[in-house]
């Protein structure tokens, strides 16, 4: 009896093997129509982006649509130089040969996606692999089922049927692809489910590329202008409610300087959410109720100084600051993943310091501090997938920077040429004096 799974697998290698999607053209092609998909369909994605989490739609547009569009656009631009081969210099004892790399296509390449972004975690990454030459085997989640069958349903309409196949469902469906043997298995999401890709994939020493998460810490010094600070954290902490796997997770400041953040917090809420951030058309929900209840515990880990108001029947929960966390309380022990914000006090930036790098390396560190050597020191001293000052997630929109963690937070990277790396193996050829 035969099985979907292995069969679409199957399918996708078989087409890999005609060599048809090596070629510029058939790249171009993919990639021209998957950023029709997104354009044609752009109220279809707004609306199965509010069925899923509650996303308003310039929220919805900017960072699921338009980014993707931009990831696609970037790599249209680029394509040609990046296919090119890179000649590479030779040494004395060989002189008279050539040497140069090129990049070629891995083959079939599995791309697992997140909940909180169903549309750009799935759609970027799916973007680099076809940039790079790929067949690609889609697995959206199922704990976004508005998006995840808005993909099933327009990826064949759009994409190469023998090339791009989509594959819904849960747990016995993920397992049944992991099972399978990739060329590359392409992860976003959490660390445990990390470690399952991860001996799935070693049984057929398939490489990974796993984008994950952990507590994005944010250093506020002395001289930070706080209202300024209030503005960029507001923006990028409660965006998507909280669902963000590089949203600033908790902040560091002195005791000095906490309580004036606070209220400068407090006034930045209420311009962008109004008193009620449960009527905003624009602030979002939590996705399911486990995690709202995962993170109504939460809010026991302080004193909350704004917010804390919640509905679990509409999965809504305020955007909140606590005060009075401590080091080891509840909320410092795992990604909040969710709309609240623990402030920690610390004396300075040297305990600052020993703070963050006493716990996992994080997929991103932000830093509003007008000193240079406090900058150095921030990125001499701790390790992280990444680094902003004055603009946390605002690295995400440069295109030809690596996004990707270290340690806790994933392995590898992608976006722009650096997608077209991860999706690809970069071959040496040396050609001897003679042979050419």
């Amino acid at each position: 009896m035969s099985d979907p799974v292995t069969d679409t697998a199957a399918r996708l290698r078989a087409t890999f093997r005609t060599g048809r999607t090596q070629g510029n053209d058939w790249r171009t092609r993919q990639l021209t129509a998957l950023r029709a998909l997104l354009t044609e369909h752009r109220g279809d994605f707004v609306a199965a982006l509010h069925a899923d989490l509650g996303k308003g739609e310039e929220e919805a547009v900017r960072t699921e649509v338009a980014f993707t569009v931009r990831e696609i656009d970037h790599a249209l631009a680029h394509l040609d130089a990046w296919t090119r081969p890179a000649p590479a210099p030779v040494p004395e004892r060989l002189a008279g040969s050539t040497a140069w790399s090129v990049l070629e296509p891995l083959g079939v390449v599995l791309v697992i996606g997140p909940w909180n972004y169903p549309a750009q975690l799935v759609l970027a990454p799916l973007a680099g692999a076809l940039a790079a030459g790929n067949c690609v085997l889609v697995k959206p989640s199922e704990l976004a089922p508005a998006t995840s069958a808005l993909l099933a349903r327009l990826v064949p309409h759009f994409l190469d049927r023998d090339a791009v196949a989509v594959v819904e469902g849960g747990i016995p469906e993920t397992t049944a692809l992991l099972a399978q043997r990739f060329d590359h298995i392409f992860y976003t999401g959490n660390g445990a489910v990390g470690r399952v890709v991860m001996r799935a994939a070693a049984e057929h020493l398939t490489p990974v590329t796993l984008e994950l998460g952990g507590k994005s810490p944010v250093f506020v010094d002395r001289d930070a202008d706080l209202a300024e600070v209030a503005t960029r954290l507001v923006a990028t902490k409660y965006m998507n409610a909280g669902q963000t796997c590089v949203a600033p997770d908790y902040v560091l400041t002195d005791p000095g300087t906490a309580p004036r953040l606070v209220a400068a917090l407090a006034a930045e809420i209420r311009a962008v959410h109004g008193e009620d951030a449960a009527a905003s058309p624009a602030y979002g929900r939590i996705v399911n109720e486990r995690h709202f209840d995962r993170l109504s515990g939460l809010l026991d880990s302080g004193t909350v100084a704004v917010g804390g108001g919640r509905d679990r029947a509409t999965r809504y929960l305020a955007p909140t600051v606590l005060t009075g966390v401590s080091p080891d309380a509840p909320v410092m022990r795992e990604e909040i993943f969710g709309p609240i914000l623990p402030i920690v006090e610390v004396p300075g930036l040297d305990e600052a310091i020993a703070f963050i790098v006493a716990r996992d390396k994080p997929l991103a560190l932000y830093a509003f501090t007008g000193s240079a050597t406090t900058r150095d020191r921030l990125l001499a001293e701790t390790s992280s997938g990444a680094v902003t000052f004055g603009a946390p997630v605002a690295h995400l929109g440069v295109p030809d920077l690596p996004f990707g963690g270290v340690g806790e937070s994933g392995m590898g990277n992608y976006h722009g040429p650096y997608s077209m790396e991860t999706f690809s193996h970069r071959k040496a050829v040396l050609a001897a004096p003679g042979t050419v």
